[in-house]
């Protein structure tokens, strides 16, 4: 263990050696020409020309030349040496007869040394005096001429990395130490055409960067940095300085892009996108900055669609339909705009409901839910009979072109028995069977409607008791109306009776054929019609039917026993005939062309559409059309209802 006073001396020296080490610091820093040292001298490259050069102040065309490097990003240059080392040209070594001498081998490790330290000429101590003696000591020396040939390149390759970045001074001063090498004409003489191309470039390139740092980086046209560099390529393609000053002009394009979309627009980014894409096609930042461009498009336009959605969502379409407009100005390819255009549609017209979609309302103050209904689509169609058509009756004439723009629900089948039972039970209605007496039902044994003084809504086209699931029918179109006026009421949503274009719309499901399901026979079981295949109780046929068609029925059928037409809608041709709002008129003349209900205040007869159970082929046909006093109740009409959306 060292003693106190050796302890002491320890301290003592080691802190004149940090007083002394901060004092030549210090004198270094605030007066460095006492080292021989000149701040203003430009610092040269690793590989020297030997002793280096007196200090001297920086010369006006050194300046410009660092000026055009600095101008744009930093040049990537390989090192000399790789560069050198991956020349396609090889030495042609001589045939060596005997073994370097013991001098000559010192000679060359002293070359190797010095190259290897980037003293390449200059002096009798480069690289390039030392091979040059040992191969005139040794004229067969592989390795001295190796040698040479290595400093010869190593000189090329450095001239070359001067000239790319413009500094002709250092180009210039291996260029004439590259002139002392033997076998060097050919290489000084490709330099020397190169040197002449950057001295007319230069002050291009000088003008060009000061264009660039003005911020005309690509405008205006023909007096822009990027015009001067182009110009450059055009006369040295090769050069790097220019090629990283197209690198700049882009990033200042790019630049330009990213500012417009700070400012929220896109559009604006977009032109400058291009002009990016037009100066360097494909080059990596343009391809970066485009994705970002791209990302902060889709996350503006999504948080714009999020506002279009609780608009939306609010019960404003208006200003939903406005900022979706905005979005897709935003971002055209964002892909949750489709999805909002239909669901923006489907709020407009459909109250927020798709065209197809089922759903039944749930009353408000009783248990209980209305009958299904499903959405119709909106469109146009010709609504009545061709006059061309052999069979068509003047009822069903002009034909005319209807258009439903706003969409609306119909109920998927005819209200049933048993529907019709909770609205008497909980209303206390009092239907006009009941409060009138009786209606029309069929009579087996004639084969024909008769007046029934004790048939009412709860008993079958026969008279007989109903099952729930049966159509109700002997029911008038008062009841009918009733019925969707307390339908109203319970759910606060405006039921009523189809209008007569909505029930033809609706019957024909898209189809313009004289059936839904076409213009022939039907050859599968569709509806409940009367076929040829028909048979009542006590035996009795149809008279008039379509061939070959039996659906086992003489009377109503419970609802959805059969297909449902192309709008999903149940037994709308057949099982029993509908009553709807429509006061009746023997023609379409000045017939309404918007789908609404044609009415006459106090009329008494109404429009009865659809065929039945009883109905012939000609009455079956989708323009087929009738009229029925209001207090009518039969054994084959009946009624379905309509929502407002």
């Amino acid at each position: 263990m060292p003693s106190n006073a050796t302890l002491r001396r320890q301290r003592t020296l080691g802190g004149a050696l940090g007083v002394i080490v901060l004092g030549f610091a210090l004198a270094y820093h605030f007066f460095p020409r006492l080292f021989h040292v000149d701040p203003t001298q430009a610092p040269r490259r690793s590989m020297s020309m030997g002793t280096p050069a007196p200090g001297s102040q920086l010369q006006p065309e050194r300046a410009s030349a660092i000026a055009e490097i600095n101008a744009g990003p930093p040049l990537m240059l390989a090192p000399a040496a790789v560069i050198a080392a991956r020349s396609s040209k090889d030495a042609k070594l001589p045939e060596q007869l005997s073994a370097d001498p013991p001098a000559v081998r010192a000679m060359l490790e002293r070359a190797a040394k010095a190259m290897h330290a980037g003293q390449l000429a200059g002096d009798e101590n480069s690289a390039a005096a030392l091979f040059a003696q040992a191969l005139k000591d040794k004229p067969d020396s592989r390795r001295a001429t190796q040698g040479l040939f290595d400093v010869r390149a190593r000189l090329v390759a450095e001239i070359d990395q001067d000239i790319a970045v413009g500094d002709v001074d250092a180009a210039e001063d291996l260029l004439d130490a590259l002139r002392t090498l033997p076998n060097a004409d050919e290489e000084v003489a490709q330099l020397e055409a190169s040197l002449k191309i950057l001295a007319k470039v230069r002050p291009m390139l000088a003008k060009a960067a000061g264009l660039l740092q003005q911020g005309k980086a690509d405008q205006p046209s023909g007096e822009s940095a990027l015009d001067l560099y182009r110009e450059v390529q055009q006369l040295d393609p090769q050069n790097a300085v220019a090629e990283q000053g197209i690198f700049q002009v882009q990033r200042a394009v790019l630049d330009r892009a990213l500012a417009a979309v700070a400012q929220n627009d896109f559009a604006g980014a977009d032109k400058e996108l291009a002009a990016a894409q037009a100066i360097r096609p494909g080059s990596q930042q343009m391809l970066d900055v485009h994705k970002r461009v791209d990302d902060m498009r889709e996350q503006r336009a999504n948080g714009v669609l999020t506002q279009a959605h609780s608009a939306l969502d609010a019960g404003n379409p208006g200003l939903a339909m406005k900022l979706a407009a905005q979005a897709r100005a935003i971002d055209p390819r964002l892909a949750t705009l489709a999805a909002f255009d239909e669901q923006l549609t489907n709020a407009r017209l459909y109250a927020s409901y798709k065209p197809g979609q089922m759903f039944a309302d749930r009353y408000v103050d009783l248990p209980g839910k209305t009958p299904a209904m499903v959405v119709i689509p909106t469109g146009s169609f010709q609504m009545g009979a061709p006059a061309s058509e052999e069979d068509h009756i003047d009822t069903e004439l002009p034909q005319h072109l209807v258009t439903i723009s706003k969409g609306f629900a119909v109920a998927r089948t005819a209200v049933t028995v048993g529907e019709f039972r909770e609205f008497v039970r909980a209303s206390g209605y009092v239907p006009d069977s009941v409060k009138l007496g009786g209606a029309s039902v069929y009579d087996e044994r004639a084969g024909t409607l008769r007046d029934d003084a004790d048939a009412t809504w709860q008993d079958d086209y026969a008279g007989h008791k109903a099952d729930d699931k049966l159509p109700v029918v002997n029911v008038s179109w008062n009841d009918a109306k009733a019925y969707a006026d307390w339908l109203s009421q319970r759910t606060g949503k405006t039921y009523r009776l189809p209008s007569e274009a909505e029930f033809e719309y609706a019957l024909r499901g898209g189809t313009h054929t004289r059936y839904w399901w076409g213009d022939a026979m039907p050859t599968r079981s569709v509806e409940n019609l009367t076929g040829s295949g028909d048979r009542s109780r006590s035996g009795r046929r149809w008279s008039h039917a379509f061939r070959n068609y039996h659906d086992g029925y003489w009377g109503p059928a419970p609802v959805m026993s059969f297909a449902a037409n192309p709008f999903g809608l149940y037994d709308i041709n057949g099982n029993v005939s509908e009553w709807t709002q429509d006061c009746w008129h023997d023609n379409y003349i000045r017939a309404p062309n918007d789908g609404d209900a044609w009415i006459n205040p106090g009329c008494s007869a109404h429009v009865v559409r659809g065929g039945s159970w009883g109905s012939s082929p000609d009455q079956v046909n989708s323009a087929y059309r009738q009229g029925a006093n209001g207090d009518v109740r039969s054994g084959r009409v009946g009624f379905r209802v309509v929502r407002e959306l």
